[in-house]
């Protein structure tokens, strides 16, 4: 296999060449050789070293870079540089290198298991222990040689997501969520027999974060997210942990898939929270405010940390929701809408996530006028901002007090109502709330 160059393969090739002479042979596992495969640029990149004990390995990675042990016993061993990116700018780059690995099972659930460092483990040993024949193919980065002891290649090939050993899979109940994902990710139909095994293995024992974690790569990262919601109602995701999403989708199946891929190029110029909120918002528009919050509750998502810090994303989601209809229902009756309509619009829902729900869900005419209306009343991007502000009233000889707030958001309201156009404006109805007894 032709590997793609990056500066993950150079450092990957200095470690494997590291090694050899100690008696170790690297080889690059997992992600990122079932994207090369498929034509994508891996990001990242876990090696498996074979032959070398780990304090012999460690040794000779901190000739290469600092190195960071990580998690029980030192299972992984990160090893972290620096170089400079295709922008000319230093980056920080990290490599997971470990021993292959065995699992042996000591309790139930997905968090069940031992985990042991095996130098002197043979290739098709410490495959095994993988999820899906996809993650099983090792390359070698000097020769460029795969090693596919379970087929995973022929699979990619015939869009199969096959179980590596269907004696151990449901071992780990997390499998069963990370089948929903990579079907959804990477096109693929789930193997008859590995659909038996997740409709078997329990999934209770799953935290809310972990869970997360799959629908979020789910919802994310898929091109076609449609092909991850017919998973989930295959291997029963959905019966067992969202009912109420599962009665949704055998109601409305076309429409949800249909909103769910429309969805899917809607969120690309947008963050992290508000690409969450939108692609909750498709699911909630079919089902409705009380099982939308039951799904927020059930994700753990009351909030959620990304490129805005503490975005209540569940708030945000329940507030696009509430704005579902507003465009189709202002289309109809488009003759009585006026600019400041889209002003107060404007100033309770992001106008752009509520466009893009509007396309998502297939009313492209209504959204055209929408978008337009927010155009022309200034407000496509946001709300205006606040003519009069505290300071303002200081100038005036107010003292500061909790009047200030409420006076700001009388005056705010009058301003979106056009009713309050600068400054002089404002700071005349601001003193008329007050002269008129409005406010206490």
């Amino acid at each position: 296999m032709v590997l793609p160059d990056s500066s993950l393969l150079f450092k990957t090739r200095q470690l494997a060449l590291a090694v050899q002479p100690v008696g170790g042979r690297a080889l690059l596992v997992g992600g990122f050789v079932r994207d090369a495969l498929l034509g994508q640029n891996p990001k990242d990149a876990d090696i498996e070293v074979y032959g070398l004990p780990a304090d012999e390995l460690k040794a000779v990675l901190e000739t290469l870079g600092r190195v960071d042990a990580v998690g029980e016993s030192f299972r992984v061993l990160k090893l972290v540089w620096h170089a400079k990116n295709e922008a000319g700018k230093r980056e920080r780059l990290e490599l997971d290198v470990s021993l292959p690995r065995r699992d042996r099972k000591t309790g139930t659930g997905h968090k069940g298991f031992e985990v042991e460092g095996d130098p002197y483990a043979s290739v098709e040993d410490a495959a095994r222990r993988r999820d899906f024949t996809l993650n099983a193919i090792l390359c070698d980065p000097l020769t460029g040689d795969i090693l596919d002891p379970f087929g995973g290649q022929d699979d990619l090939r015939a869009g199969l997501l096959r179980a590596v050993d269907a004696r151990h899979f449901g071992e780990d109940s997390l499998r069963v969520l990370r089948a929903m994902q990579f079907a959804a990710r990477f096109g693929l139909v789930i193997e008859a027999e590995t659909i038996a095994i997740c409709l078997r293995t329990p999934l209770d024992d799953l935290p809310k974060e972990r869970v997360w974690g799959e629908w979020e790569k789910w919802l994310l990262k898929s091109k076609r997210p449609s092909v991850g919601l017919q998973a989930g109602h295959a291997i029963g995701v959905f019966a067992r942990l969202f009912p109420y999403l599962e009665t949704a989708y055998i109601r409305h199946k076309d429409e949800m898939s249909a909103a769910l891929d429309r969805a899917a190029a809607e969120i690309v110029d947008l963050e992290l929270p508000e690409q969450v909120a939108l692609m909750l918002a498709i699911f909630g528009s079919f089902l409705g405010s009380r099982d939308t919050q039951q799904l927020i509750a059930d994700l753990g998502l009351f909030r959620l940390k990304g490129a805005k810090e503490g975005v209540d994303v569940g708030n945000l989601t329940l507030k696009l929701l509430s704005a579902r209809k507003t465009p189709a229902d202002w289309f109809r009756k488009r003759d009585q809408i006026v600019a400041r309509d889209f002003r107060y619009f404007a100033a309770r829902v992001p106008p752009q996530l509520a466009l893009k729900l509007a396309r998502a869900r297939g009313y492209d005419e209504a959204a055209a006028w929408f978008e337009e209306g927010l155009r022309a009343a200034d407000v496509e991007f946001g709300p205006p901002a606040y003519i009069l502000q505290g300071r303002h009233l200081i100038e005036m000889g107010w003292k500061p007090g909790p009047i200030f707030g409420q006076v700001v958001e009388r005056v705010y309201l009058l301003q979106l109502g056009g009713e309050v156009a600068d400054l002089e404006d404002a700071k005349a109805a601001a003193q008329k709330l007050v002269d008129d007894g409005i406010l206490g």
